[in-house]
């Protein structure tokens, strides 16, 4: 790709971190949008809806910087050089991240790394897929007298090993939504169920807010065989915990479930009636 050096000495060197969000394009921010149209260059991520960037004025540099599992085209030291480089050769740069910058982006590291360069960084916060993805198929993370709290954990190191964090929010009574772990399901399955009762509701969410999203839906005892029979794939959200079970798939599921002489009797009364 070939740029236009800056000539112009008052466009001078600055970074903006943006937000932008969990996949839908309309969910990021209306300050996040109106500086990606006063970007010299976008550094997008894998996560970033391409009809957003196709919105962006014909003049300004898009470049991928993107890494999913196996497919890592940049290393983050590239990426924080990079972006100091574009900002002092081209002016404003903007690093356009999926969900929220500041939650598993590394957003933090290139603030600091351009601030190291004495570049001014904004940073954008955006909706990150840790809520948005549950309450975008009717799931809240918390609820009165069901759920006070939620964890948002990653569910493995950087040495591909089950977080620590994840164990401790097993032990809890909290919502626990697990990012980056579907290639990890069976582990976390069976590390929540030495804390958790078997029946505990659990939804994966997959391509979260897109209009291909799917929810695949069970409890702990078998929600792997229902992701291998669905093909659960990444990018994907778990969600563990009785909040899930607020989904109106379970609610559905406990009214078939329900024996039919557990009905109150005037309603047994009326079906025969119409029976007859």
């Amino acid at each position: 790709m070939k740029y236009v050096k800056n000539t112009d000495f008052l466009n001078l060197p600055r970074l903006s971190l943006i937000g932008a969000g969990p996949g839908d394009p309309e969910l990021i921010s209306r300050k996040g949008y109106r500086l990606l149209q006063e970007a010299d260059v976008v550094l997008y991520d894998a996560l970033v809806s391409q009809e957003l960037l196709d919105e962006l004025p014909q003049n300004v540099h898009k470049v991928y910087v993107g890494k999913r599992c196996g497919q890592h085209s940049w290393t983050q030291d590239e990426i924080n050089q990079f972006l100091v480089d574009c900002a002092f050769r081209y002016g404003h740069v903007v690093r356009l991240k999926g969900g929220d910058p500041f939650v598993f982006g590394r957003g933090h590291e290139e603030l600091q790394f351009a601030q190291a360069y004495g570049i001014p960084v904004e940073v954008v916060p955006g909706i990150s897929s840790a809520i948005a993805g549950p309450a975008s198929v009717g799931i809240p993370v918390t609820h009165r007298g069901i759920s006070n709290s939620f964890w948002v954990v990653t569910a493995t190191t950087r040495k591909h090993q089950i977080s620590k964090d994840l164990k401790l929010a097993a032990q809890s009574s909290s919502t626990l939504v697990i990012l980056m772990g579907t290639r990890k399901l069976s582990n976390i399955v069976q590390l929540v169920l030495q804390h958790r009762p078997v029946e505990t509701p659990v939804g994966l969410i997959e391509s979260a807010t897109l209009p291909h999203a799917r929810t695949i839906l069970g409890n702990l005892g078998e929600i792997e065989k229902l992701a291998v029979e669905q093909q659960f794939s990444a990018p994907g959200i778990i969600v563990v915990g009785e909040v899930a079970g607020l989904h109106p798939f379970f609610q559905d599921k406990r009214r078939r479930d329900t024996p039919f002489m557990n009905q109150p009797e005037q309603a047994v009364q009326s079906s025969s009636s119409i029976a007859k």
